[in-house]
């Protein structure tokens, strides 16, 4: 993981970290493994992953993180910012380096989809 942060830009790294700090927050249990080059999140199954921009196959655009949700099909979406992402079930929030967190909105769908699992 050391590897993995240390690769990162300035920029997508304070997102990452912020996004690291919050999912270990909501669930202490949670366990962290790099998969495809990224931080994926699991308990008894993957639920989350974190991928910036600069792993370049992950089609994200410049200067953007995707918070990932592996089974966000199954998340409600009163905010309206769930995503389609590369497979039929996974959804995503891109998070652009100029724009605030939302910690709030967030810790909404990393709950909804706890209870998902």
């Amino acid at each position: 993981m050391d590897e993995f942060l240390d690769n990162l830009p300035d920029e997508e790294l304070l997102i990452v970290e912020q996004l690291r700090t919050l999912i270990i927050e909501c669930n202490p249990l949670f366990k962290e493994k790099l998969a495809y080059n990224v931080p994926f999140y699991a308990l008894s199954k993957n639920l989350f992953f974190i991928w910036p921009a600069s792993i370049p196959w992950g089609n994200v655009p410049q200067n953007t993180v995707h918070l990932g949700f592996t089974q966000g099909h199954l998340l409600p979406d009163p905010y309206n910012v769930l995503e389609s992402g590369s497979r039929k079930f996974v959804r995503i929030i891109p998070l652009t380096v100029d724009e605030a967190i939302d910690v709030e909105m967030l810790r909404f769908y990393i709950f909804e989809a706890l209870e998902q699992a």
